[in-house]
């Protein structure tokens, strides 16, 4: 059981060594992508998921379908620090460049390197994107993208994109994980754009990922969102499909779970594949022949346990005020299911107007949603064992 033939590799998007249960949405987007690239109409794909379910990992993988399909790909990921011009920007120039790579000029990508040289002009940036350094003496298209307006200037720029790809006969992918921290106005523009694209048939798609309230948050930008994207559903792998994901690295380098190590792992982790990750890195690591028992499945909790109080929990904990962490402790106390949000403001002895505002931010910092109006879940499984544990104190 030498550690340096751990096939496990818990991390924040890191490929699993086997990627169980999810062919079905690789099936769906590989339809899409190559629907798309001959000019057919299909949906964009947002995937929605908890922590822990394999949102990025998935992302990574399609964005592999889509370059083995010649698409020109940009991958980024929102965050509250940058907004999505400032995302976008640089992966839309680098894909511009790719198409400009061949001897013949092509009139549509120069016109789509005018149009964006009018949107970085007409954007207002936080950081010195406009003084981005597009390699060419270049001019704006006046009159085009340069409104200052987001909604009606992004698609402009996404239209002269898809114009630009469909003249070199290939296609762009547009791959956002963490699209929940998008403001109501950037979705509203990405969701515009993807309308505008559709009605053109211009080969360009979304493939987006990010926390369950993107469904609502897309509705609320655009009443016709549910109609230009489908919303795959991630959760906890089914047992066979977990069994598969410990198993099959494990007999690859020659070793073996028992029956009852994997069932024990597949209890505590409910089928998260990240989980899943974490203790099949442990249990290698403690393991000393095959097959790893049941024995040394439960060592992994322990071990797990503690690995993810100081990293994977902690590093969301760390972010949150104190009374945040009030109202999360409140969560947990009440249950592992979602809560109606009035008896969690009951525990804190708020009532609900007041424990609002508290609710909102932590809806905006990513942490917990609302499976239907007025219930209240942690985003992060496992989550309310974590604050148990660290705020041992009954409120």
């Amino acid at each position: 059981m030498d550690k340096l033939h751990n096939p496990f590799s818990p991390g924040a998007g890191t490929p699993p060594p086997e990627l169980a249960g999810r062919d079905n949405i690789l099936n769906r987007a590989l339809l899409t992508l190559a629907r798309i690239k001959r000019g057919r109409a299909e949906k964009s794909i947002l995937i929605i998921g908890l922590r822990g379910t394999g949102k990025t990992v998935l992302l990574y993988e399609i964005s592999k379908l889509a370059e083995n399909e010649n698409y020109q790909t940009a991958m980024i990921e929102a965050h509250e620090k940058k907004s999505l011009p400032e995302l976008l920007l640089p992966e839309l120039r680098r894909i511009l460049f790719s198409l400009d790579t061949e001897e013949k000029i092509s009139d549509k990508v120069k016109k789509a390197f005018r149009v964006l040289k009018s949107f970085v002009s007409s954007i207002k940036f936080n950081t010195k994107i406009q003084e981005i350094d597009f390699g060419m003496s270049i001019e704006p298209q006046r009159g085009i993208a340069d409104s200052g307006d987001l909604e009606s200037d992004l698609a402009q720029v996404f239209i002269a994109i898809g114009e630009a790809a469909k003249d070199r006969n290939t296609a762009v992918a547009i791959i956002i994980d963490e699209l929940q921290y998008l403001t109501e106005e950037e979705l509203s523009s990405l969701i515009m754009s993807v309308h505008k694209l559709s009605q053109k048939s211009l080969p360009v798609v979304l493939i987006g990922a990010g926390l369950p309230q993107l469904v609502g948050k897309a509705g609320r930008a655009k009443s016709y969102a549910e109609r230009l994207f489908d919303y795959p559903e991630l959760g906890p792998l089914k047992k066979e499909d977990a069994k598969i994901a410990l198993q099959a690295p494990v007999e690859r380098e020659n070793v073996s779970f028992s029956d009852d190590a994997l069932n024990e792992i597949i209890r505590v982790t409910e089928g998260y594949p990240y989980f899943l990750q974490e203790w099949g890195y442990q249990a290698w690591n403690i393991a000393t022949q095959s097959p790893i028992g049941i024995e040394v499945a439960r060592k992994a909790t322990d071990l797990s346990i503690k690995q993810l109080d100081q990293n994977f929990f902690r590093v969301r904990f760390d972010r949150l005020t104190p009374r945040e962490k009030e109202y999360l402790r409140a969560l947990a106390e009440l249950g592992t299911k979602p809560q109606k949000s009035g008896n969690v403001a009951d525990k804190l002895g708020l009532d609900v107007k007041n424990a609002a505002p508290l609710r909102n931010n932590l809806i905006k910092k990513g942490m917990i949603y609302s499976p239907k109006h007025g219930d209240t879940a942690f985003t992060v499984p496992l989550f309310e064992g974590f604050m148990k544990r660290i705020m041992p104190r009954e409120l």
